[in-house]
């Protein structure tokens, strides 16, 4: 284990003690990284600010429900997730994310992972619109199965973390993720 793993678990026995200090440097740590991911799940930065810091509020409070059978990250990301969730069933029937905001001229930050620097300006456009169907398509999966897709390719974490986050088996995960693809393949067929 390397020095900054045994810093944060040092950091995270001190935090489970009740202490904010400690909590807080973790959070410090963490906190760019959440919001990214944040801002790729929702694309509106403003909502992902606020995700991100209902995140690291509930993570606080229930930090004694963390078993660090998962990477603390991983773990962060799937209270996002249902902080997400949570927003969407106060919105409902709103979408995933408002159209107007996934359009890159308006707001482009949530497709910015999706770059290449060395791509020519029509290849970028083509990389743009590509990440934009994904995301459309992971959109319509159901709940359980964007969780698994989310945390896998978004976070790339193991089906092991992810399980142990969702809390449920290896063998869920991998089922869930299966059927996820197999959806997504058939909706790419569609869109041919």
């Amino acid at each position: 284990m390397d020095t900054d793993h045994r810093e944060v678990r040092d950091l995270l026995e001190e935090a489970r003690a009740r202490d904010a200090e400690a909590f807080g440097e973790i959070c410090r740590g963490v906190e760019t990284r959440l919001l990214r991911q944040a801002v790729s799940l929702c694309g509106d930065p403003d909502l992902a600010e606020d995700l991100a810091q209902e995140t690291l509020v509930e993570a606080w409070r229930c930090l004694s429900r963390y078993n660090g059978k998962c990477q603390f990250f991983t773990w962060l990301c799937a209270i996002l997730l249902n902080r997400y969730r949570n927003v969407l069933r106060e919105k409902r029937p709103a979408p995933l994310a408002n159209p107007a905001l996934l359009d890159k001229e308006t707001n482009p930050a949530w497709t910015e992972h999706c770059q290449t620097p060395e791509a020519l300006p029509d290849q970028a456009l083509e990389i743009r619109e590509h990440a934009a169907l994904v995301r459309e398509c992971i959109q319509l999966l159901s709940q359980k199965h964007q969780q698994v897709i989310y945390l896998r390719f978004y976070v790339d974490d193991s089906l092991e973390s992810i399980g142990e986050a969702l809390g449920c088996s290896v063998g869920t995960v991998k089922s869930r993720l299966f059927h996820a693809l197999e959806k997504l393949r058939a909706m790419k067929a569609l869109n041919r």
